[in-house]
């Protein structure tokens, strides 16, 4: 389906052009027509298929040809779990909005919280932010989100598995229009906790699932080589990187310390490399995001602050160094590569350590894979076989007379469970401020 075919306003149309885009993936063509209708969406697809845009069009067409509810409060927010993922969504909103009147923000943890603040004194529009952060600005009446029309949840899955419900909670119940339209996307549906909060938040939703978010990403190219030790992972990823043409690469570690030690072992290779993890300060980790980006080096060694929100079409290769613990997050990692419709190469090491997390993977993915062998790096390490279940052997014994009891003991009372007292613990619970009141916005107030 071509995007000229939706409706769009030609402001929007006149940006997708620009940017080359001309043709609808899949989950465009199903969740754009629902939330252009103003229905509410829940809707799932698998990563590298565009729902960012699926969401963001939708939204600037609303704000495009609807009057807003309110003159000061922002007419659009999407929360997104992590910084990295925000500023690449804020990032592919400035280039819609390039031109037009329409401003937005990107509110994180990480930034300064003053500067966010003189920020949302300037009214803006759309509002891309973490949840933590922008209940932040709630509770210091910072911003009031009374008249917001649209509120966008982007990998809500992964927002729940950061602890970040209530703070989806209170945000949901701060922008309690009556009016408002929330479009709601994850990675899987089929989870008690997603379940729970999408009913919270969402009304009479239309349902949109394109594949799963296991289902196999037929851009990318999987391979799976067995490691004795971690000598045996460095001499296999050092032949793989230096044996083939590889435009970018992303390396996958499981420490922080690991993403140091392998980039400076990188580039006594001979390739360009920087390491990326979460004790970076902001500034650092957007620098090397936007150097990565650019091209200026050619591999990046990251934990899993990189496996969400990188977007980059010249990452033609991604290394696993080591499994994730979260077979879901082995999907997101190698979607890093094969994107835009290019193709990708996806290798995992499996070494002893990560022979439970591969057997996972497996399961998550409903999939066996066939591991690779190197012709003059074979390993000795064949995997480990499952534990035979052990058999309960029950003794019999001879019934043991009871003692006597002892005349002076006394039986001690069961400890009376203990309820938590939030004033004797000292902790407050979130209050939200109070309402700003304002008059409605005439039909004259905006063109």
């Amino acid at each position: 389906m071509l995007f000229e075919e939706f409706g769009f306003d030609n402001r929007i149309l006149k940006s997708m052009s620009h940017l080359g885009f001309d043709e609808a993936t899949e989950i465009q063509s199903r969740a754009i027509p629902e939330a252009m209708a103003g229905r509410d969406l829940l809707a799932s697809s698998k990563t590298g298929s565009g729902k960012t845009l699926a969401y963001l069009l939708p939204a600037l067409h609303r704000v495009y040809k609807k009057k807003a509810l309110s003159k000061r409060d922002p007419r659009v927010v999407v929360l997104v779990p992590t910084r990295e993922l925000a500023k690449q969504v804020f990032g592919q909103l400035r280039l819609l909005l390039a031109g037009s009147r329409f401003t937005s923000i990107l509110i994180q943890g990480g930034e300064n919280f003053n500067d966010q603040h003189k920020s949302l004194q300037k009214d803006p529009h759309f509002i891309v932010a973490t949840p933590g952060r922008l209940v932040d600005h709630l509770k210091q009446r910072h911003v009031f989100l009374e008249g917001l029309e649209l509120l966008i949840l982007d990998e809500a899955d992964r927002m729940l598995d950061l602890g970040f419900a209530e703070a989806m909670r209170a945000i949901n119940a701060a922008a309690s229009h009556r009016q408002r339209q929330t479009l709601f996307f994850s990675a899987t549906l089929d989870n008690t906790q997603v379940s729970e909060i999408a009913n919270e938040l969402l009304r009479e939703p239309s349902r949109v699932a394109v594949g799963q978010g296991f289902d196999e990403h037929t851009d990318i190219a999987q391979h799976v080589l067995l490691c004795d030790h971690l000598d045996h992972k460095e001499a296999l990823l050092k032949h793989l990187l230096l044996g083939q043409t590889i435009k970018q690469a992303i390396i996958f570690t499981a420490t922080k310390s690991d993403t140091v030690r392998l980039s400076e072992s990188i580039s006594q290779w001979g390739l360009t490399t920087q390491a990326l993890n979460g004790n970076l300060s902001q500034s650092a980790r957007n620098k090397t995001m936007e150097s990565f980006a650019k091209g200026q080096f050619t591999v990046l060694v990251s934990t899993d602050v990189a496996s969400r929100g990188l977007d980059i079409a010249n990452v033609s290769h991604v290394f696993n160094f080591d499994l994730p613990k979260q077979a879901e997050e082995f999907v997101h990692r190698t979607g890093r590569t094969g994107r835009a419709g290019f193709k990708g190469e996806a290798y995992s090491l499996v070494g002893p350590k990560d022979w439970v997390n591969f057997k996972a993977i497996e399961v998550f993915l409903q999939k066996t894979f066939t591991t690779e062998v190197i012709e003059g790096l074979e390993p000795k390490f064949k995997g480990l076989l499952q534990p035979k279940p052990v058999k309960q052997v029950i003794q019999k014994t001879k019934a043991k007379a009871p003692k006597k009891a002892s005349k002076n003991l006394t039986k001690k009372p069961s400890a009376q469970p203990r309820f938590h007292d939030n004033q004797q613990d000292g902790f407050e619970a979130f209050k939200l401020p109070p309402k700003r009141f304002e008059t409605p916005v005439s039909s004259d107030d905006e063109d």
